[in-house]
C-alpha cells in the first residue's frame, strides 16, 4: 500500500515588522522635518552640538519632548538622520533659510523690528580643513574643485586671528536691529574684509527685498570703512555710515598730511598750506587720450617749480619730487563718514554696535 504523500504546513503565525524590512538609508526613511527642526532648536538654544547627544537629551527630557510633540511611547529618531538630511532634504530645499526668514517676519509682525538702525559684524568659524594636507596654490582649480563640490560655499580662507598657528575659517556675518538686537539675516563668507563687506551688501539687500526694510544707518567697525563698501552706502544706498574710514594718508614723520591741504571741489583741486595748487593735470592735449588707468584713485600733483621754490619744502616733499596727493573716487562718501563720526550719534551707534558683538 502506498503511504500518502506528506504535505508541508504553512505556519499559522508570522512574527513580521515592517520596519526591517526598509533599509536604513531608503528615500522614504526620514523623520518629519518639523521634528528635526524642533530638535535642531533645542541643540542650538541649549548648547548640545552633538546630535548623539541631542537625541538623548530628548529621550529624557520630559520638557523637550513636549516642545517636540512627542509623547511617551514615540521613538526618538537616530542621530544619523539628522546629518543625511541636513545634506539632502533641508540643503536642498533651503529650509533653515525659510524658518529663519519665518521668525524674523512674525518678529516684524509684533512691532520689535524699528528698521531704521542695522549693525553688522563677523565672526569667525574654524574650517574642518588640514593646511598640512591641502593641495598648492598653482595646482587649484577652485572652479572645477571647490566650487563643484560645493556649489555656492565661500571657500574657507586662511587666518591668522592670534599669535598661534593660522587656521582655516569662514566668517560667519550677521546683520541686526539695533531695537532688539533681532537678527535680520545672515551669511557666510571668505575671512577677509572684501568677503565680509560683500556678505553685508547681500543681506541689506536681502533683507530690503524679503521684508521691504531699508535702514537710515549701518553701524560697523573700522574693518567695514574702505571706499568700496562706502560709496554703495552712501552714493547707491543712501544709508549713513556709522563705522570709521580706513586712511592711511596720515603722516607720523612731521610732515603735511592730505588733511592739511583743502579741496576745492568747484575747482577740483587741492591748495596746500603754502597756497600752491595740486591738479589731476597740468597739460593741455590737442587729442583725447585712451590709456588706461585705474579710477578708482584719483592722483593730485602740484607744480615742480613751485615746490622748489617753497619755504615750507621741507615740511612737505623735502626728497625732492614734487607733492602728489592721492583721492578716492569716493572721497564724498569717505568725508560724510568723517563728519558722522564727530557727532553724539555716532558715539550712540558705537555702544549700539556692541549688541552685534554679543551675539557671537
Amino acid at each position: 500500500m502506498m503511504e500518502s504523500r506528506q504535505v508541508a504546513q504553512g505556519a499559522l503565525f508570522y512574527e513580521f515588522n515592517l520596519e526591517d524590512h526598509v533599509p536604513g538609508d531608503h528615500l522614504l526613511r526620514s523623520i518629519d522635518l518639523e521634528l528635526m527642526i524642533r530638535m535642531l532648536i533645542i541643540g542650538y538654544t541649549h548648547g548640545i552640538r552633538s546630535d548623539r547627544r541631542l537625541c538623548q537629551e530628548v529621550h529624557l527630557n520630559l520638557a523637550y519632548r513636549w516642545f517636540c510633540r512627542l509623547d511617551l511611547t514615540n521613538p526618538i529618531p537616530d542621530h544619523s538622520i539628522f546629518s543625511k538630511n541636513r545634506h539632502g532634504r533641508i540643503r536642498d530645499r533651503d529650509l533653515f533659510r525659510k524658518v529663519f526668514e519665518d521668525v524674523a517676519a512674525r518678529c516684524i509682525a509684533a512691532g520689535v523690528v524699528g528698521g531704521e538702525h542695522f549693525a553688522t559684524d563677523a565672526s569667525l568659524i574654524q574650517a574642518d580643513a588640514n593646511k598640512l594636507n591641502s593641495t598648492a596654490k598653482e595646482d587649484w582649480d577652485p572652479g572645477s574643485q571647490w566650487t563643484a563640490a560645493h556649489h555656492d560655499e565661500p571657500c574657507p580662507a586662511i587666518v591668522r586671528a592670534t599669535m598661534a598657528n593660522a587656521f582655516f575659517a569662514y566668517s560667519n556675518n550677521d546683520v541686526i536691529d539695533t531695537d532688539n538686537a533681532i537678527i535680520l539675516d545672515v551669511q557666510a563668507s571668505r575671512s577677509v574684509c572684501t568677503g565680509e563687506t560683500h556678505a553685508t551688501r547681500t543681506m541689506i539687500d536681502r533683507v530690503r527685498d524679503r521684508f521691504d526694510l531699508w535702514p537710515e544707518r549701518l553701524i560697523a567697525e573700522t574693518a567695514y570703512g574702505s571706499g568700496e563698501m562706502l560709496g554703495w552706502l552712501v552714493e547707491e544706498r543712501s544709508i549713513e555710515p556709522h563705522f570709521p574710514v580706513i586712511d592711511k594718508s596720515k603722516r607720523t614723520d612731521g610732515t603735511f598730511s592730505r588733511e592739511d591741504c583743502v579741496y576745492d571741489h568747484k575747482a577740483d583741486a587741492y591748495t596746500c598750506p603754502a597756497g600752491k595748487e595740486l591738479r589731476q593735470s597740468w597739460r593741455q592735449f590737442q587729442t583725447i587720450r585712451y590709456e588706461p588707468k585705474d579710477t578708482s584713485i584719483l592722483k593730485y600733483g602740484a607744480l615742480k617749480a613751485d615746490c622748489d621754490a617753497c619755504p615750507l619744502r621741507e615740511q612737505c616733499c623735502s626728497k625732492g619730487a614734487p607733492r602728489r596727493i592721492l583721492r578716492s573716487e569716493h572721497e564724498g562718501a569717505r568725508q560724510m563718514a568723517r563728519d558722522i563720526a564727530k557727532t553724539g550719534e555716532f558715539q550712540i551707534s558705537a555702544k549700539l554696535w556692541k549688541k552685534v558683538e554679543m551675539l557671537f
